[in-house]
């Protein structure tokens, strides 16, 4: 596995206390998105369709750290958009570290050589490189020739600085077993430390609705592409090994949203970083008022078929802690790709979507509009002074 040895006592400790205490829900990574803004259009993504107004927002250093503190969580995941668009995100990765909180930062890589000296060795720090799959199949995926190149030449200019580096890479229905296979080796080669994969999760904005994977599919791409690896054990994933186990179709897990809780411009995201369907102030409003029991596999129509790493993740981890022996055969044995896939969630009662994406978006621009109404009334200085 492609998490070291400190990482992994961090986290199963956090767990454990947690599981003493009887907490039935916890956050096991923050999703931070300072801002949607992006400098790539990627088809799958519906994560910058905002007006500009929304686009120029940032989430300042201080709330940035609050929400850290506030939620509690060891790790700490910084998406986007691109991160890296932010002029302040050097002064919250070094508060998040001062911290002792492992920082994963996501980049399409595009500014990562520029911006890369902003940024120190650390154990406690990450680039997470978005690598959807070969030359190839990674720029046809965020639209944009020569992305693949860019983001290989910064991988090797932050191994050769010291950085820890992943790839994370998100697969449509179009990807080729073999292709990935070849494509996990070859990062494997470039000394990349970790693999991050995920179905892709088919947002209802993204302009690319025809690739997204359904469930029965999935399981059986990522049996063929670990099939080509041992069992997955040819390369080195920054997850779960019960994650990726689920993935092939051999476990049956429900998701818990609160374990990945996504804080944004527009406040907690309800109910997970995939789901834009309400909006917190606080984390404790978010874990306490959120009807969890109306989302996830089974319940709603929008989840029927995911199964994406920051909602299925945390369900893993706690498996592997409530199953020790069960990871240990894992990992010796590798991922089952073969025999009947474990039993799937009934759909037969799941509630129909609610759409609700333009009403959020109307209620931010509201409140946008009216902050800047309110500070051109206010009194200059020297008046106030007087």
């Amino acid at each position: 596995m492609g998490i070291p040895l400190l990482q992994k006592l961090i986290v199963g400790s956090y767990v454990v206390r947690q599981r003493i205490a009887g907490r039935e829900r916890y956050p096991l990574v923050l999703m931070l998105e300072p801002l949607f803004r992006c400098n790539l259009a990627c088809a799958g993504c519906g994560k910058i369709d905002y007006p500009d107004e929304i686009l120029n927002q940032r989430i300042s250093v201080a709330d940035a750290l609050e929400a850290v503190d506030e939620c509690g969580a060891p790790v700490v995941s910084i998406a986007g958009g691109e991160p890296l668009l932010h002029k302040e995100l050097p002064q919250i990765v070094k508060g998040i570290i001062a911290r002792k909180k492992f920082v994963y930062l996501c980049t399409n890589a595009l500014l990562m050589e520029k911006r890369m000296k902003d940024y120190e060795p650390s154990p406690y720090f990450v680039w997470s490189v978005h690598l959807d799959g070969d030359k190839g199949d990674h720029d046809k995926s965020v639209c944009q020739e020569g992305t693949y190149d860019r983001a290989v030449a910064a991988i090797k200019a932050a191994k050769a600085r010291g950085f820890r580096c992943n790839i994370n890479c998100t697969l449509f229905n179009n990807a080729d077993p073999e292709r990935m296979a070849n494509f996990f080796d070859s990062v494997m080669a470039m000394g990349v430390d970790g693999i991050t994969v995920s179905p892709g999760y088919a947002y209802e904005r993204a302009p690319d609705q025809q690739h997204f994977l359904n469930r029965t599919t999935t399981k059986q791409l990522f049996r063929d592409i670990f099939k080509r690896g041992n069992g997955g054990k040819n390369w080195s994933f920054s997850q779960s090994g019960l994650f990726l186990d689920f993935l092939a179709g051999n476990q049956t897990y429900k998701c818990t949203p609160w374990g990945n809780p996504t804080r944004t411009v527009f406040g907690w995201q309800r109910p997970c970083y995939l789901l834009g369907e309400g909006y917190a102030k606080t984390f404790k409003e978010l874990m306490e008022d959120t009807n969890w029991d109306s989302y996830g596999v089974g319940n709603y129509e929008k989840c029927a078929d995911c199964m994406v790493h920051s909602g299925f993740e945390a369900t893993a981890v706690n498996d592997s802690i409530a199953h020790p022996l069960k990871l240990l055969k894992l990992s010796r044995k590798g991922v089952n790709t073969d025999g009947p896939m474990a039993p799937e969630i009934d759909l037969s009662k799941q509630r129909p979507p609610e759409f609700v994406f333009s009403r959020h978006v109307q209620q931010k621009l509201t409140e946008i509009r009216e902050e800047k109404g309110r500070a051109k009334e206010a009194p200059a200085p020297m008046e106030a002074a007087e």
